[in-house]
């Protein structure tokens, strides 16, 4: 079995964007089994728009970027948001995430639990300190 890993959506956009970094961070997610919040899916595609009509990508780019997220979709286990996840109480002992980053901390959290996540993945540095202090297994990327 391959080792499961959660990705949040500065993660993900870089990827899919082919940002910087993306290269390497593609190269070490080959082979990993890939997990998220379904969250991911709707800030992708806010972001993207978002991109588009700032014209910070083209509508071609746009249109295929999304083709690509539909199909990324069945590449990753997600996990739904709920009131188990909403209400859990589970907060950084320090770093108070925004609403959004919570949810994919404490999705990431239920995977550490139940799916034996072996790394967290993010680009931002508050939500990586945040995932840090709830003491989720951070990614060696």
């Amino acid at each position: 079995m391959a080792d499961l890993v959660f990705l949040d959506t500065s993660a993900y956009l870089c990827v899919l964007l082919g940002e910087d970094s993306s290269s390497q961070l593609s190269r070490w997610l080959q082979g990993k089994d890939l997990c998220c919040s379904a969250l991911l899916w709707i800030e992708t595609e806010r972001n993207l728009v978002h991109m588009t009509r700032q014209k910070l990508l083209s509508a071609k780019d746009y249109q295929l970027a999304f083709t690509q997220v539909k199909q990324d979709v069945d590449l990753f286990l997600s996990q739904e948001i709920n009131l188990n996840l909403c209400l859990s109480g589970e907060f950084p002992a320090v770093k108070m995430p925004r609403s959004n980053d919570l949810v994919h901390l404490r999705s990431a959290l239920w995977f550490f639990r139940y799916r034996k996540l072996k790394a967290f993945v993010s680009l931002d540095k508050d939500q990586k300190q945040a995932a840090h202090e709830l003491g989720l297994p951070m990614s060696e990327f």
